[in-house]
């Protein structure tokens, strides 16, 4: 590539009828005489929430050994590939999880004060009222320079009003993980369509895109030139780049349409169009769209749920045909906890899939991988017992260099989860005093 002092905006869109398609970090983005083009880049980097409920059965989660000389469990070890980029963290409890005489609610409280360590107000009604979560308070700092300054994904479609699950909670608290303050929780998408759409639709109205749609075209199709004309202003290693990522954004277009023909083929279906049949395949979908939103930087934050707190999901295609939250209270017998392992284990299968797609998507001077962090976990250990205590976690990632990785890091009781809250704000650069009951940093996720 000739070197000249000019380079692509880091904010490149190519737009076309109905689609406007950003791009991923090139080499033509980075000025060729800066300092940046010389030496290591300073890394974006990027948040990610993934949330499981229902507890989790801690006998085949826990790690064994403390530090760097510790084994992944039976339930972790699908992320052996990663150990070296994954902390185990035990011993976190989330106090403001617990009743403090509120009485029943334990699954609402879990899932609204995950990522903002308050307790939620008992409410039915609309006047709920929690805490803001790390995640927004990530985006207000560092999603100032991408389209959508976070993403919140699902699986589960919200439905119910009123109180959920005669708790007396508002369904608000297990529908939203993700709070922008303390009285306004932000709605989960489910649909991969929708989140396509919002990702790259750029239609003048839903009509148009679509009428795009309709025709079958790619949204790439409406952006040919654009490509075609940026493929001569770039080298031969950033077009290797752009094909890439093109090819993984018509990859997912391809599956999204084949599962919208066949939801539309089925009658009497509830599914929304484009949400595909299985478990593993909706989740597969819903990573990859994150992959892409944070290759492309469309944004650096998001959070995503495998699941609402109460969830009566089954899982048939691994021998589980059982309702999750059923099955979770497990009275300690066996042949539950046998199947909640099974699910636990699906799901950081699932978790791995992703991790693999991070670590195989290259970003600046390293992978997605190498520059995020992903907080993974639950907000009930124990669900026999609706346990805030010792709560099932992991952070996943190199964060830039700040996470040292290839460790579990055993906490005494009592330690507040919303020390690492904080600790993942600090390292993702956006530092703060105090999250909900918070006594200081987790100085040991960096190997110190």
């Amino acid at each position: 590539m000739l070197i000249t002092k000019r380079a692509l905006p880091r904010r490149t869109f190519l737009r076309g009828a109905g689609a406007a398609l950003a791009l991923p970090l090139l080499d033509a983005m980075v000025p060729a005489a800066s300092a940046l083009s010389r030496t290591a880049a300073n890394p974006v980097r990027r948040l990610g929430f993934v949330y499981f409920p229902n507890g989790a059965n801690m006998f085949q989660w826990q790690s064994k050994g403390e530090g760097k000389a510790f084994e992944l469990s039976p339930t972790l070890a699908p992320l052996g590939p990663f150990r070296d980029a994954v902390t185990v963290l035990s011993g976190l409890d989330n106090d403001p999880a617990n009743p403090w005489g509120d009485g029943i609610g334990d699954h609402p409280r879990a899932g609204s004060s995950w990522l903002n360590a308050t307790h939620p107000l008992k409410s039915e009604g609309p006047a709920v009222r929690a805490g803001t979560t790390i995640d927004q308070i990530a985006a207000a700092e560092i999603g100032q320079d991408t389209p959508l300054g976070s993403l919140e994904l699902c699986i589960e479609p919200a439905g119910w009003m009123g109180t959920c699950g005669g708790s007396g909670y508002s369904c608000a608290y297990t529908d939203s993980l993700s709070w922008r303050t303390p009285t306004t929780p932000l709605p989960a998408e489910h649909n991969p369509r929708n989140v396509f759409d919002r990702m790259f639709g750029d239609g003048a109205t839903p009509e148009e895109r679509h009428a795009l749609r309709k025709r079958n075209r790619s949204v790439l199709d409406s952006v040919t030139e654009e490509i075609a004309g940026l493929e001569l202003q770039i080298g031969a290693q950033d077009r290797v780049r752009l094909t890439e990522y093109l090819d993984a954004v018509r990859e997912i277009e391809r599956r999204i349409q084949r599962s919208e023909a066949h939801s539309a083929a089925m009658p009497d279906v509830d599914r929304p169009l484009g949400v595909p049949d299985s478990t593993g395949a909706h989740c597969k979908l819903m990573y990859d769209l994150q992959v892409l939103a944070f290759q492309a930087d469309l944004t650096r934050v998001f959070t995503f749920q495998l699941g609402r707190e109460t969830s009566q999901r089954a899982f048939p295609e691994i021998g589980v045909p059982d309702p999750h939250h059923a099955t979770s209270h497990h009275q300690y017998d066996p042949e539950r906890l046998a199947k909640i392992g099974l699910i636990d284990t699906y799901l950081v299968q699932l978790f791995a899939y992703f991790l693999d797609r991070l670590q195989s998507t290259p970003d600046g001077d390293g992978t997605l991988l190498d520059h995020a962090m992903v907080m993974y976990g639950g907000g009930i250990s124990d669900a026999n017992q609706h346990s805030h205590t010792a709560l099932p976690l992991l952070v996943a990632g190199r964060g830039g260099g700040r996470l040292a990785g290839g460790q579990h890091l055993a906490y005494p009781a009592g330690t507040p989860h919303a020390n690492l809250l904080v600790s993942l704000l600090d390292k993702a650069g956006v530092p703060v005093e105090r999250i909900g009951d918070s006594t200081g940093q987790l100085r040991e996720l960096s190997g110190v």
